[in-house]
């Protein structure tokens, strides 16, 4: 049985081998770039406009719970919950809606613009604006949050709690989602595995490795998280659903 040492060595040549074929594959696709600061990173960011909808509107939720009170048990641990079931939530996003193949219901056609974005998306994952969650689905989804802070829970308080957390989250899956694409090179082995999963979902295989905010995490329990060096590359990989299609 291999030793730790060895288990080790061998997931960093692992590692090493994927970032290499990352890069070469970006560097083909691309061309070379040069890296970026952190700062330059988050300067870019903020240049879209769902991180202003995102922060604005969490901006507001944090002032209104501070305003409204009513502090229990319950507040502290409904966004520890939030964090803990948010990568198996993210994972069945990408899966059911953004992953969703078009279907058609006799002159209907079923395709969320989530889905006609994210099939974009894959086609170019260098096109930057693709990589943000469309303006047009947060004109809805965040009204939908306040409708559901005051009637689905028991106290407005709460409601509240819940309404800032889910849109935390929603501002940090952008931020780590625009940054895994953009220029910046991870410094911190905890994003460099975060940042090798989601560039091995687009430039590996489709089919796996579908957390962006965490790696291995929903992936391990779903049973899509393989060994790269064991999945074959994908020819669908920037054509998500091509082989329906034809």
């Amino acid at each position: 049985m291999p030793s730790l040492p060895d288990k080790i060595e061998a997931t960093d040549k692992i590692e090493e081998h994927a970032r290499a074929r990352l890069g070469t594959d970006e560097e083909r696709i691309t061309g070379s770039r040069s890296p970026v600061t952190l700062g330059q990173a988050w300067r870019a960011f903020l240049r879209h406009p769902s991180p202003w909808m995102l922060g604005l509107f969490l901006t507001g939720a944090l002032m209104t719970r501070a305003l409204v009170g009513d502090w229990r048990l319950a507040d502290s641990l409904t966004p520890l919950l939030l964090v803990a079931a948010f990568p198996f939530i993210e994972w069945v996003i990408h899966v059911c809606i953004l992953h969703w193949r078009p279907r058609q219901l006799g002159p209907v056609a079923i395709d969320s613009l989530l889905a006609r974005k994210h099939r974009a998306h894959h086609e170019d994952p260098r096109d930057i604006p693709l990589v943000f969650i469309p303006w047009q689905v947060l004109a809805w989804l965040l009204p939908s949050y306040v409708v559901l802070a005051v009637f689905a829970f028991p106290r407005f308080g709460l409601g509240l709690t819940f309404m800032a957390s889910v849109t935390a989250l929603g501002f940090a899956y952008e931020w780590t989602h625009y940054l895994v694409h953009s220029d910046y090179r991870p410094r911190t082995r905890a994003f460099r595995s975060v940042w090798r999963n989601h560039r091995l979902h687009h430039y590996k295989n489709e089919h796996y490795w579908f957390t962006v905010t965490t790696a291995g995490t929903a992936d391990r329990l779903f049973g899509t998280y393989p060994e790269p060096s064991d999945v074959e590359t994908s020819p669908t990989v920037r054509a998500l659903h091509a082989q329906d299609q034809a």
